[in-house]
């Protein structure tokens, strides 16, 4: 992790390191099977960003769970469009249980704010936030992220399941736009 990568027409440098993500995802299962070790949550994945960090973090989850799936878009090209669509529902009742929310990155909070008004209307008992990574000085909404990775300043970031156009979800480590 020491070059410069291409996708598409940008370059993108190291950002952070595959160890450097593993120990934040750690950190985030921890908090979670200590605070919700009386709970059997439904943590609900955002596709398709969040894949690997749900994939990650479910591993070291070790309290009973349920896991679900909700596709949503909100970016285009390297800004959000600032609308959301929701693209594939949620079909699980839902009523009454906890539900973790995993984002792979919270930065304006636009899907977040439809995520939560979609599982407010579904009478959840509570709604908790799990993200990779967080994008304090982006996110201006009031809902809190209860779960945070690793916070990042507001740079354009490809790996670990971000993308640019389509590409670089693949990469094990996160790049930073050059």
């Amino acid at each position: 992790m020491t070059q410069l990568i291409t996708i598409k027409d940008k370059q993108f440098r190291p950002y952070l390191s595959a160890e450097q993500i593993e120990s934040a995802v750690k950190n985030v299962a921890a908090k979670i099977n200590k605070e919700l070790e009386n709970e059997t949550p439904v943590f609900l994945v955002v596709l398709n960003g969040s894949f690997m960090f749900a994939s990650d973090l479910l591993k070291e989850v070790t309290i009973p769970c349920e896991i679900s799936f909700i596709k949503v878009a909100s970016y285009h090209g390297t800004s959000s469009s600032g609308s959301v669509s929701e693209l594939i529902g949620l079909t699980e009742d839902i009523s009454g249980r906890t539900v973790v929310i995993v984002e792979d990155i919270v930065d304006t909070g636009i899907t977040l704010e439809k995520l939560v008004a979609i599982l407010q209307r579904k009478n959840v008992k509570q709604i908790k936030v799990a993200s990779a990574l967080l994008k304090p000085d982006s996110y201006k909404k009031d809902y809190k992220i209860d779960y945070v990775g690793i916070e990042i300043p507001n740079d354009f970031v490809v790996g670990y399941g971000l993308d640019y156009e389509g590409l670089g979800r693949n990469l094990k480590e996160i790049y930073v736009l050059a």
